[in-house]
C-alpha cells in the first residue's frame, strides 16, 4: 500500500505548521493585506484592518470590563455572521477559550454546556438570546453580550438577512440585563496583546457521546492551526480566493474550511446566515465565488433548483466537503454545472475537521480520501486487536497532530477513546470502513449508535433523555430511518404511559421540536405497547434499528 503514489501533484508531502496562536493569523493577514476585503455580509464589506480593529475592541472589553482570565471558557452562541467571526477571534485574542454552541440548540441544551464548562460569559445573537436569558436570570451566567445580525449588513442591499432570525426589540434585550454587541464593540477600552502559546487550549467543541451526554473536545491553538493551514496548502488556496460560507461556523468543518483557513490565507469570505439555494447561487454569480465548502444535502438542494441553469457558476474553482457521502447522480450534475469534481473528505469533532481528503487531481467518489499531512490512519479489528490488511472491514483509527487533547473534565471517556496499536496511540473513530491497496479509505458503517442527519450527528440516547421529560411517554427508543435527501432521519418508537389514551404522534413530535434542535427532533414517531428487551432488561435497540432498515 503506497499512499505517496496518490499524493496530489504540487503539494508538499511534509509541512511545518506555524507554532502560533489563531488570532495571530488575522494579525499577520492584516499586515500583509490591510485593505483587502475580509468579510462580505449581505452587501456590506469589511477590510482586514476593519475586522482586526473590531476584534481588538471586543478583546479590550472582555479583558478590561469582564476580566476574562487566561484559559477561561466563553460561550459563543451565534449564527454565521461577522459578529461570530469577530467574537471568535476576540475571545482568543483576550486569552480566553471559545466554546462554540450550535445556534439551533434550545434552553436545556445550552444550559448543559454552560454548566459543564462553568462559563460566566455568553456572546449570542438576539435570535438566540431567549435560550440564554434563563441562565442570566438565575445567576448561572454573569454577562451576556447580544448581537443584532442585521446591524452589520447593508440595509439597502437587495438580499436581506433572513426574517427567520428577526431581531427582538432592543429595549427588551436591555431590560433582560444583557449588553448590546454594538455598544461593547464601540467601548474603545484598551486591549492587551495575546499571551497564550500554540500549545494552550483554544477551542472546546462539543460532540455527543453514546451515554447521551455531550462531551467537550479540547483543542489547542496548534490543533486548530494544523487543519486550517493544512486545508489551505492541500487545496492550493490563494490570497485572492473568495469563499462562500454556508457551512455553520460553530461546527469544525465550517470553522476551519469557511473561516480560519480563508483568513489565514488572506482570502475573502462571503457569509450566509442560513442556507438558501437561490441566494447561494446568486452570491456565487454576483461575487465570482471561487471556493465553496458544503455538505451533500446543500449540494443536492442546489442541483435540484429548477432555475439553477440560469445562474453563472463559472467562477468556481473548487467545491467539496465532509459528512455523508455525495450520491453519484448529484456529483454528476455538479460536474455538468461547474466542470468540477466534488472533493470529499473525512474528519471528526475530535480532529478539528479533516484528517483524510481526496487529492484534487485524482478524486474518487463516495470515498473518504487519503490521510493528509502527518496523519497516520489504519483499519483494525476491535475484537482481535490487530491491524487489518487492505480491503478488510474494521474500525478506522487515526493518529495525528490535529487529534484533540482530551475530553473536558472527562478522563474516563478520554481513555476509552484511544488505543495503542503497534506502538502508536490512535483515536478510535467508531466508524467502520476499509482501506484499499492504494491508500484510499472508504466508509462502510458506524460502530457507535449514531444517526447522521445531513451531516449533523444525533445520538439516540440524548434524544431519548429529553423525550422522557414528556409526561405521556413511558419508554422511548430512537433509531435511524431512511431519508431521501438527508440520508438519515430520527425516528422514535414510543410506549405511552396510558395505552388506552395514547397521545398522537403529531403532538409528541411538536413537543420534541420545542424542546430540542430541529435536526434531533423525530420526524416519525411510532406508538408501541412495549419495546423488545434483553434478559437483563436493556432495550434491544439494534433489533429495532435492523427492523427499520428493511422497511
Amino acid at each position: 500500500m503506497n499512499q505517496r503514489k496518490s499524493w496530489p501533484k504540487g503539494v508538499p508531502e511534509t509541512v511545518d505548521f506555524p507554532m502560533q496562536t489563531v488570532p495571530e493569523n488575522l494579525i499577520a493577514s492584516t499586515k500583509r493585506t490591510p485593505t483587502r476585503i475580509a468579510l462580505i455580509f449581505y452587501g456590506k464589506e469589511y477590510s482586514y484592518s476593519q475586522t482586526l480593529r473590531f476584534v481588538e475592541q471586543l478583546s479590550g472589553y472582555l479583558q478590561s470590563e469582564l476580566k476574562v482570565k487566561p484559559g477561561e471558557p466563553v460561550l459563543l452562541f451565534m449564527q454565521n455572521s461577522p459578529q461570530f467571526i469577530i467574537s471568535y477571534y476576540a475571545i482568543l485574542h483576550a486569552d480566553g477559550v471559545v466554546v462554540p454552541v450550535n445556534p439551533m440548540f434550545k434552553r436545556l441544551e445550552v444550559a448543559y454546556i454552560q454548566k459543564d464548562t462553568n462559563s460566566r460569559i455568553v456572546l449570542c445573537g438576539s435570535y438566540e438570546c431567549e435560550s440564554v436569558y434563563p441562565l442570566l436570570a438565575s445567576g448561572k451566567v454573569e454577562h451576556v453580550i447580544v448581537a443584532n445580525y442585521r446591524e452589520m449588513a447593508d440595509p439597502n442591499f437587495d438580499i436581506k438577512v433572513p426574517t427567520s432570525v428577526v431581531e427582538p426589540d432592543t429595549n427588551v434585550i436591555l431590560s433582560m440585563g444583557c449588553n448590546l454587541w454594538r455598544d461593547v464593540i464601540n467601548s474603545l477600552l484598551c486591549y492587551q496583546p495575546v499571551t497564550r502559546s500554540a500549545r494552550d487550549l483554544a477551542v472546546i467543541t462539543y460532540s455527543s457521546g453514546t451515554t447521551g451526554k455531550p462531551k467537550g473536545c479540547m483543542h489547542s491553538h496548534y490543533n486548530v492551526m494544523v487543519t486550517a493551514v493544512g486545508g489551505v496548502i492541500w487545496h492550493k488556496f490563494e490570497a485572492n480566493s473568495i469563499s462562500l460560507a454556508t457551512l455553520p461556523m460553530f461546527h469544525v468543518t465550517g470553522m476551519q474550511g469557511a473561516m480560519n483557513g480563508p483568513l489565514y490565507a488572506s482570502g475573502t469570505i462571503v457569509i450566509m446566515v442560513r442556507w438558501n439555494r437561490e441566494i447561494a447561487a446568486e452570491l456565487i454569480q454576483r461575487y465570482k465565488i471561487t471556493r465553496w465548502r458544503s455538505i451533500s444535502t446543500m449540494a443536492i438542494d442546489l442541483v435540484n433548483d429548477p432555475q439553477i441553469a440560469n445562474y453563472d457558476l463559472s467562477s468556481l474553482e473548487a467545491i467539496g466537503g465532509c459528512g455523508a457521502a455525495m450520491p453519484a447522480p448529484v456529483a454528476h450534475k455538479l460536474k455538468e454545472l461547474t466542470g468540477l469534481d466534488y472533493l470529499e473528505g473525512y474528519g471528526l469533532s475530535e480532529t478539528m475537521a479533516a484528517t483524510h481528503l481526496n487529492p484534487p487531481d485524482q478524486p474518487r467518489a463516495q470515498c473518504l480520501g487519503i490521510p493528509v499531512f502527518k496523519v497516520k490512519s489504519c483499519v483494525w479489528s476491535p475484537e482481535k486487536k490487530t491491524r487489518l490488511p487492505p480491503n478488510q472491514v474494521g474500525e478506522i483509527l487515526i493518529a495525528g497532530p490535529q487529534v484533540f487533547l482530551s475530553y473536558w473534565q472527562n478522563p474516563i471517556d478520554t481513555e476509552d477513546a484511544f488505543v495503542i496499536l503497534e506502538g502508536t496511540r490512535y483515536l478510535r473513530t467508531g466508524d467502520i470502513g476499509y482501506v484499499d491497496e492504494t491508500g484510499f479509505f472508504y466508509m462502510v458503517d458506524r460502530l457507535k449508535r449514531m444517526i447522521n442527519v445531513a451531516r449533523f450527528k444525533v445520538w439516540p440516547a440524548e434524544v431519548e433523555a429529553i423525550m422522557y421529560g414528556h409526561p405521556e411517554i413511558a419508554e422511548a427508543c430512537v433509531v435511524a430511518s431512511k431519508h431521501p435527501r438527508k440520508g438519515e432521519a430520527v425516528k422514535a418508537i414510543v410506549v405511552p404511559n396510558d395505552l388506552d389514551k395514547p397521545p398522537s404522534p403529531k403532538k409528541l413530535m411538536d413537543w420534541c421540536k420545542s424542546n430540542m434542535a430541529a435536526y434531533k427532533s423525530p420526524t416519525k414517531i411510532e406508538l408501541a405497547e412495549n419495546l423488545p428487551k434483553s434478559g437483563s432488561g436493556k432495550v434491544m435497540w439494534r433489533a429495532l434499528t435492523a427492523a427499520e432498515r428493511v422497511k
